[in-house]
């Protein structure tokens, strides 16, 4: 019989940086960050980066606490611009 795979869905925060970068981190994985030039290139460096996460999840029981510890599900409120 064959192993179905589940797919998981994660919240991803995206920014762009002063150097024109876009920045992404997953707030429910620790750690978990990376960079671009392009969204395209973003999306699929960030799920490379999500998938070496879960490796290290499976086999570091010190990370899979740290997750239990600092990981968070952001809810998107939205963005305000503050004048200072």
């Amino acid at each position: 019989m064959a192993k179905i795979s589940t797919k998981h869905q994660y919240k991803v925060i995206v920014e762009r940086d002063e150097d024109g970068f876009y920045v992404a981190s997953v707030p429910a994985l620790p750690g978990c960050h990376t960079q671009a030039r392009t969204l395209p290139e973003l999306t699929r460096r960030v799920s490379e980066a999500i998938q070496l996460c879960l490796e290290i999840v499976r086999t570091n029981p010190r990370y899979r606490a740290r997750i239990k510890q600092l990981s968070y599900e952001p809810t998107f409120i939205g963005v305000e611009t503050v004048e200072v």
